[in-house]
């Protein structure tokens, strides 16, 4: 049993806006179809960064959902800046419920033990928030990672936090974000939203105090499932 992480697929199966016209986006879908088969078994659990679909709503995420469940192991997707189609969680669980997709959860302001460790996470926010309703947000998105590390200690596990945005990133900070890692004692923060050569080598891929960072960007890994945790091993 493992634990893989990969952000930012992108799927458009149900509408019209591939990646593949962008530089090393060519031949994606098919690419993250072999890799995860590889790498993934049944009795894992990959968790998506958030940027997983296109869709505007549910119904035209669809066929992306589809591809998702044609693949191994259970999947926990969290909220990107791109998914539109993104509801209540009441309303994306009754969905799965009614589709058959038994595979997928959501997180949000919740936890799942899985092996040694605890998923958790939010989607985050940028690290340049300066005006005030990005300071709103910021706020909002602080409580929900709180409220989400807290049910991964409930669980006895070692919380692993999983965001959207970089919580740092070419010397900026999110500051709020990194107080409640930090005040938490979080060892490892997976995150995604980052793209491009230039882009990914600004990306903290390095620890920020005690917490070492990962970025997990379909394109910056190849769209290949990273892995965080296989067993009682923690990697």
């Amino acid at each position: 049993m493992a634990v893989f992480a990969i952000a930012d697929l992108h799927l458009s199966l149900g509408t019209d806006k591939p990646m593949d016209a962008f530089p090393g986006w060519g031949n994606y879908v098919t690419r993250i179809a072999e890799n995860w088969q590889k790498l993934v078994g049944e009795n894992d659990t990959v968790v998506l960064g958030g940027d997983f679909s296109w869709a505007m709503n549910l119904k035209e995420a669809g066929p992306d959902f589809a591809f998702l469940h044609a693949l191994p192991g259970k999947k926990i997707l969290l909220k990107g800046n791109h998914d539109y189609w993104w509801n209540t969680k009441s309303k994306i669980d009754a969905y799965f419920q009614e589709n058959g997709f038994s595979d997928m959860a959501i997180l949000h302001n919740n936890a799942y033990a899985i092996g040694e460790i605890a998923v958790c996470g939010s989607r985050g926010w940028l690290y340049n928030a300066e005006t005030a309703e990005d300071r709103k947000i910021v706020a909002r998105e602080c409580g929900r990672l709180e409220t989400s590390i807290a049910a991964a200690k409930k669980t006895g596990k070692r919380p692993v936090v999983f965001l959207h945005y970089p919580p740092v990133y070419d010397g900026a900070e999110c500051r709020e974000i990194l107080q409640v890692l930090e005040q938490n004692e979080i060892a490892d923060c997976y995150f995604g939203h980052i793209h491009g050569a230039a882009a990914t080598r600004k990306a903290a891929l390095r620890a920020w105090g005690n917490v070492r960072m990962h970025l997990i960007s379909g394109d910056f890994v190849g769209f290949a499932p990273v892995l965080v945790a296989r067993e009682a091993e923690s990697i």
